[in-house]
């Protein structure tokens, strides 16, 4: 609240100076001035996409589009350094509900915008009290990313556990063909049935806070909650069934994993080395770029995450989003109004719309978007397929409104590593777990 107060005092001063000169606007240029938009981007594999965006929609409009992306794993960082600087960013990104709560000084309402009326679940949008201050844009998928090819390989070798992907829709059936292929990897030439479990530090998101949302996902759906100050962990033991499943089927050996990283195991997928791997449909961008990718685009599927869950037959993959754009509300209202602006160009001129879905590979959760405008990448194909799948429940992205903090899924993740070493016992993880949670939540209401 003091650097808020102290961004507002600055602002009184400029607009005093602006009346002293006779000058009406928010800039020094006058009523004539011309706003601008700086956008800092998270997602490091898409600066250059980003970049040409911004500079097709510059030479449209002649208004200027700066794109900063900052280093993965320090987002939140570099948007603390970025925020208090003269020229902070116009438009940014928060975490969901939780992302909202530490920037929500400087988030803009936007529910009188377009963006926010073209959005088909409104109830996606981040709110508080009637306003509305982060929209998501774009909607993902995960699952296990599996290699078809290798697959009907499988299944044709004699004494197969299933004779197709359609039998696989357990954990009890997907551990029995897991471990069978395991036992069969030379025959399919394969190091492993997955991929590395990566857990270098800042890597091991798929497992803390991915993997995490299944029992998180089914402990709330029991329990009819939205947030809880202290969880369960009821779904320990399906979770650990899936975990030891990846690290015991694995193309690495446990003791190596705290050094293995995503792009390895995306490496390691794209090569043919493995059947199986973790990971969204955002990957595909990662596995084709690999020299020497060997995985069609027409045989790169998804299977849902089982664990052993009852009634897990009818699950499908976990879909949601962890990306709300926001605008800086301490912006002038010249670089707000063409912040704005220019994100409503993104979604529904015709030139933002298919650099969204070919440059970007986004499935937009837009109404302005119909059947055609869709990605054609092949994960995006699979996450639209069980999206449009009846017959399938949808695990939600929990840990977009539960998780309590970063600090949790880090400490989490390093509690993770420990077990997959053999230097603590599942017990102590899961109190351990339990523990930080409640800690963390505490932490945050104080």
């Amino acid at each position: 609240m003091i650097r808020r107060k102290l961004i507002s005092m600055m602002l009184a001063t400029t607009m005093i100076a602006g009346v002293v000169t006779g000058c009406g606007s928010d800039s020094d240029g006058g009523d004539d001035a011309k706003g601008s938009v700086y956008y800092l981007s998270f997602k490091p594999e898409q600066t250059d996409q980003w970049k040409a965006i911004a500079e097709r929609y510059t030479k449209e409009t002649g208004i200027e589009v700066k794109v900063q992306t900052a280093a993965s794993g320090t987002y939140e960082q570099t948007l603390k350094s970025e925020i208090a600087k003269k020229d902070a960013p116009t438009l940014f990104q928060i975490n969901g509900p939780v992302g909202y709560q530490s920037w929500k000084d400087y988030c803009l309402d936007l529910s009188g915008t377009n963006l926010y009326s073209w959005l088909k679940d409104k109830d996606m949008a981040v709110k508080d009290g009637d306003g509305v201050y982060g929209i998501p844009y774009v909607v993902e998928g995960y699952g296990i990313i599996y290699n078809e090819e290798i697959m009907d390989k499988y299944f044709a070798l004699d004494g197969a556990k299933a004779a197709s992907m359609e039998e696989i829709n357990n954990f009890a059936k997907l551990k029995e063909v897991v471990e069978d292929m395991t036992s069969k990897a030379s025959d399919l030439g394969i190091d492993g049935v997955f991929a590395s479990t990566s857990f270098t530090p800042g890597e091991d998101w798929r497992w803390q806070t991915h993997l995490m949302n299944l029992p998180g996902f089914y402990e709330y759906k029991d329990d009819n909650a939205s947030d809880k100050k202290e969880i369960d962990f009821k779904y320990n033991q399906e979770y650990k069934n899936i975990l030891d499943l990846y690290v015991n089927n694995s193309c690495t050996k446990p003791s190596m994993l705290g050094s293995k990283t995503v792009e390895n195991s995306m490496s390691e997928f794209a090569l043919g080395k493995v059947a199986m791997v973790q990971n969204g449909n955002w990957a595909w961008g990662d596995i084709s770029k690999v020299s020497g990718n060997v995985v069609k685009e027409d045989k790169i599927k998804f299977l849902p995450i089982y664990t052993g869950v009852s009634g897990e037959e009818s699950q499908g993959i976990c879909i949601g989003t962890e990306n709300f754009f926001s605008v800086n509300s301490e912006a002038s209202k010249k670089d707000q109004e063409e912040t704005i602006k220019f994100v409503e160009w993104l979604f529904n001129s015709d030139e933002g719309k298919k650099a969204v879905t070919n440059e970007l590979g986004f499935i937009a959760p837009f109404n302005t978007f119909e059947d055609a405008d869709n990605p054609t990448d092949p994960l995006a194909k699979e996450v639209i397929r069980y999206m449009d799948d009846e017959s399938l429940n949808t695990v939600s992205w929990n840990f977009m409104t539960s998780m309590p903090s970063q600090t949790f899924k880090d400490d989490f993740g390093a509690s993770l590593l420990e077990y997959i070493t053999g230097n603590k016992d599942w017990d102590a993880v899961v109190e351990d777990c339990k523990a930080e949670w409640k800690s963390e939540k505490e932490a945050i209401a104080e």
